[in-house]
């Protein structure tokens, strides 16, 4: 690879595995490359998969840019159940009845939560609070306060086929939190709800079919490979 490419820098579209936190990806493609300025584009859960995009180089600037633009996602949540993290991170904690919930309460349920609305972020997030994530107090057991944000949902489509499963494909813009839906939506249907999967299928005109899986990056030739440059 030369080196004015590693110096102009680039951005790989990665398909991120469950269970690995988007640290991981980034700490695993770094040592790849032996590139150390190398960074993410929008946090994934570890619990999560879908798009990651890696942006490595002078293009670690343009990551504000890649968070900005919208997100499209599809998963599940489950009906009548909580759990504190708001997903299955945590165990489940409440149940709650669902004899009542139809597919039209759902689809009435659902107009609150398109547009713009104002949700608060998960205790279990990356959110920092006095100098420490989210989620950091929240293992310790402690409840911080955490502001509304103001979000915008486009689209929030559902399958109620397999209820009390909720098939949803949501189409956001940046910093809203999937999970936050899942607790709202529960309330509103008098009931409880958490994402029991979730994918990242779109950021901007990106999306994940065009994504690599980690096990294809096995070294810098592999890596090289996959870089991708903005248009001039």
């Amino acid at each position: 690879m030369s080196e004015i490419t590693i110096e102009e820098g680039g951005f790989i579209l990665i398909n991120k595995p469950l269970r690995w936190t988007s640290f991981d990806v980034v700490k695993k493609l770094r040592n790849i490359s032996r590139i150390k300025k190398i960074g993410h584009a929008g946090t994934l859960d570890p619990l999560a998969t879908g798009l990651l995009i890696i942006c490595y180089g002078k293009y670690t600037k343009k990551i504000e840019s890649f968070q900005a633009q919208g997100k499209r996602y599809t998963g599940t949540y489950e009906l009548g159940k909580t759990t504190p993290s708001f997903d299955l991170e945590t165990e489940v904690d409440h149940e709650f009845s669902t004899e009542h919930i139809t597919p039209e309460l759902i689809e009435d349920a659902l107009k609150q939560f398109r547009g713009d609305i104002e949700q608060v972020p998960p205790q279990h997030s990356a959110v920092r609070v006095n100098g420490r994530r989210a989620y950091e107090h929240a293992r310790k057991g402690d409840i911080v306060e955490l502001r509304k944000r103001a979000v915008h949902i486009s689209e929030f489509t559902v399958n109620t086929e397999n209820l009390p499963t909720l098939g949803f494909e949501i189409a956001c813009s940046k910093g809203t939190y999937i999970r936050s839906i899942a607790r709202d939506l529960g309330q509103a249907l008098d009931s409880g709800a958490y994402m029991s999967s979730l994918i990242r299928t779109h950021i901007g005109e990106y999306s994940v079919q065009q994504a690599v899986n980690m096990e294809d990056i096995k070294d810098t030739e592999d890596f090289f490979k996959l870089v991708q440059q903005l248009p001039v």
